[in-house]
């Protein structure tokens, strides 16, 4: 069951994403890949949050600080495999954006859930 629930946290947060990026590409004329890397660093706080409540449990292995720490850290990798999926889908496979971002963002779904579940908030073993 936590999968599902990760999966409808995850949910929410890719449609914050998708909100921020799609406003700021379109609207706002910001370049895709800072405006990816601004939604992602936006997302990921929504997916946190949501996480703690209805995912994981909180601060079983680090302090409240060094977890959300712990969150960006891993997520940097997944927003480094999210910038070059999304750059590699435009650039040199000549997808769509908006079908690109989706990829892109499917591509590290299961990273980022399977490097909280392991990494952070895993219980310490001894």
């Amino acid at each position: 069951m936590q999968i599902a629930r990760y999966f409808i946290v995850g949910g929410i947060a890719a449609i914050v994403d998708l909100l921020i990026f799609f406003i700021f590409v379109y609207p706002l004329n910001i370049a895709y890949l800072p405006a990816a890397a601004v939604s992602f660093i936006a997302a990921t706080f929504v997916n946190y949050l949501l996480s703690i409540k209805y995912v994981f449990e909180s601060r079983i292995r680090f302090s409240k600080r060094a977890e959300l720490a712990a969150v960006y850290v891993v997520s940097a990798v997944g927003l480094l495999v999210n910038q070059c999926s999304l750059y590699l889908a435009v650039e040199a496979l000549y997808i769509a954006l908006p079908a690109a971002k989706i990829l892109s963002m499917g591509i590290v779904f299961m990273w980022n859930y399977l490097s909280r579940k392991h990494f952070v908030f895993a219980p310490e073993r001894n």
